[in-house]
């Protein structure tokens, strides 16, 4: 059997001996639908005839579910252009902050109130650590991202943040910029992390209102003492936090972060081949120590790629992209405007550096002809099949 190397095809070929064999939530089974069923007859589409050399085409229509790795490039030039009212003149930094892997279970659990508890204490450290008098003492610009999975699939919860090089005094009448090389000591975002994320985890544990869930292998942790046994053990060890190069020019930092708030678990581009029952696919190699090692070539069994992929199906409605700092929403109006005139005036206007200027570029323009360049004009709408997309009958 040949499969073509996309997503929505192996969900297609392989979804529906997964569904029989498999439990899913009503939400997973919602993403694989849709995914399936993207750009196929399922959804209908549109039929164009270029009015120059009579070319004719037909575009299937989009899912537009955010998990779905064909509808992500034009979602993500979108936002690229809505960001432009956030925009600060300055340089940034690129922040990652992880969740150990001992709670991986219990966030899977808790998805909604773990992601919330990971947002908050993320953006909290930034505010403490880079509002420290001693250290930064200002209020910083910025925006953070969930991702949930490796490059192999597997769960591995983490914050990517862009913050701001430098942010508004505390008295609001000045830009304080930070070091152009340096943001803050990452341990010390490390330890700050650590502890505001027990913490928020600890009254989530005492919150009678809102339980958290324990079962499985977590059930034990139900109990107070064993939660407590599991913190300490926790609080004792180092937490991943990093900090990337600097960027520079704000607009090229946007472009730069549209590839992580639009990423899914995987691309199409990185799905090599389908063939007896395996999904052939690249993935980033990493040493023990976390040294890149390059790109390698690995497989799964179709089943087991779907389950891995599934892992990182989000509640519905979540918000997986918040703005934070000078740039809340609450703040666009007034804060913003205030900070760009600063920095202005002390002269600390990031200069562009040319490699942040890749684009994001949305996919290629249906009302351009591929052939000659022409007007592509609609020539009819196909109407959608409505089937389920699973249905091997």
């Amino acid at each position: 059997m040949t499969v073509k190397p996309t997503l929505g095809a192996i969900f297609r070929t392989f979804g529906a001996g997964y569904l029989a064999r498999r439990g899913t939530t009503g939400r997973q089974r919602t993403v694989m639908n849709h995914i399936a069923a993207c750009r196929t007859p399922i959804l209908g589409g549109h039929e164009y005839q270029c009015d120059s050399c009579g070319h004719t085409a037909i575009a299937w229509n989009s899912c537009r579910d955010r998990h779905c790795p064909a509808c992500q490039g034009r979602e993500a030039a979108a936002w690229v252009d809505a960001m432009r009212d956030r925009l600060l003149p300055t340089h940034y930094f690129h922040v990652v902050f992880t969740v150990p892997h001992e709670l991986n279970l219990l966030m899977r659990l808790n998805k909604r109130r773990g992601y919330d508890i990971l947002f908050e204490a993320s953006a909290e450290t930034l505010k403490t650590v880079l509002g420290d008098p001693e250290r930064l003492g200002a209020r910083p610009a910025f925006t953070s991202v969930l991702h949930t999975w490796t490059q192999e699939l597997n769960y591995h919860v983490h914050v990517h943040s862009i913050v701001s090089g430098g942010g508004l005094s505390l008295d609001g009448r000045s830009w304080v910029a930070s070091r152009p090389n340096f943001l803050a000591p990452v341990k010390v975002l490390s330890r700050v992390f650590r502890g505001k994320y027990l913490d928020l985890l600890t009254r989530a544990h005492a919150d009678t209102a809102k339980p958290l869930v324990f079962r499985g292998d977590v059930a034990h942790l139900a109990d107070r003492d064993e939660f407590d046994r599991l913190t300490h053990r926790l609080y004792l060890e180092e937490w991943v936090v990093y900090a990337k190069e600097p960027l520079r020019g704000p607009l090229g930092v946007c472009k730069y972060f549209a590839r992580y708030t639009h990423r899914v678990g995987i691309s199409n581009s990185r799905i090599l081949s389908v063939a007896d029952g395996r999904v052939h696919f690249m993935a980033r190699h990493r040493a023990k120590d976390g040294t890149h090692l390059g790109m390698r070539e690995m497989s799964l069994d179709a089943e087991e790629f779907i389950r891995r992929f599934l892992l990182h199906v989000l509640p519905h409605g979540y918000t997986r992209i918040r703005h934070y700092g000078l740039t809340a929403p609450g703040n666009i109006r007034s804060l913003v405007p205030l900070a760009r005139t600063l920095i202005e005036e002390s002269g600390a206007v990031a200069k562009p550096d040319g490699e942040d200027e890749r684009d994001t570029e949305p996919p290629p323009d249906p009302s351009v002809c591929p052939k000659c360049g022409g007007r592509m004009l609609l020539r009819r709408n196909i109407d959608p099949e409505r089937r389920d997309p699973f249905d091997t009958s």
